[in-house]
């Protein structure tokens, strides 16, 4: 029988692959604007597992859009934090907080073939390359997501898939984020693409945005899908 959390989420799933959900593990890049929006909806939809990494602490600049800041925990871990509101959200998924940045030297030792799912909640081109390098060779798929000002996009990157060399070729090493800023709504509407994309990789399902960028801009109304 399944719980009554998850009564809402048969129709959309099945209650078997709502069994799948809580057997998988999850790792997510950053706990801030994008990742605090991803790691809960992980959860709440029963994620089993999830691994939460960010070496940043709150700033007062995070309070405009990133879900687990307060004016209560400014200077507190962001990944610590995911962990707190994890744990009073779904006391049934395990999370795994990791205080520390993603790096050359430690990627492959966190990235490994135990994950079924790595989610890019990331801030910075080199980072996004790191993940797809490490998750190729580890074998993990990886969702991209990126937000700037009203704008997003989300795909799904399999091993071996080439499409992120496009949208970010050697040389560019900076969004247009960094001009645009990021409001509350931007990240809130991609984050929950990239779990939808995430749920769909776990369980299986063919409509995967695999070789396809869908970009969304806010202030239009504009959704496409681009192939890579």
């Amino acid at each position: 029988m399944i719980a009554q959390r998850y009564e809402r989420n048969i129709g959309t799933i099945t209650e078997e692959e709502n069994e799948k959900l809580q057997a998988c593990s999850v790792w997510v890049a950053g706990c801030g604007g994008l990742g605090g929006y991803i790691i809960e909806g992980l959860a709440r939809i029963g994620v089993g597992s999830i691994t939460a990494i960010d070496g940043d602490v709150f700033q007062p600049s995070n309070l405009n859009r990133q879900l687990f800041s307060t004016e209560r925990n400014l200077g507190y871990h962001k990944a610590l934090a995911a962990q707190e509101r994890i744990r009073a959200v779904n006391s049934a998924t395990e999370i795994h907080p990791l205080c520390c940045y993603l790096t050359e030297e430690n990627a492959e030792e966190l990235i490994t073939k135990r994950y079924d799912a790595v989610v890019d909640a990331l801030d910075n081109i080199p980072g996004r390359r790191l993940l797809v390098q490490t998750c190729a060779k580890q074998g993990v798929p990886l969702i991209h997501g990126a937000i700037a000002g009203w704008q997003g996009q989300v795909t799904v990157i399999l091993p071996g898939d080439t499409g992120l060399d496009r949208l970010y070729p050697e040389g560019v090493e900076k969004g247009i984020e960094t001009e645009t800023g990021n409001p509350v709504f931007t990240p809130a509407i991609v984050g929950a693409l990239e779990v939808a994309e995430t749920v769909k990789v776990l369980l299986g399902r063919p409509e995967i945005l695999r070789n396809k960028l869908l970009t969304i801009d806010l202030l239009e109304q504009e959704y496409d899908l681009i192939e890579l």
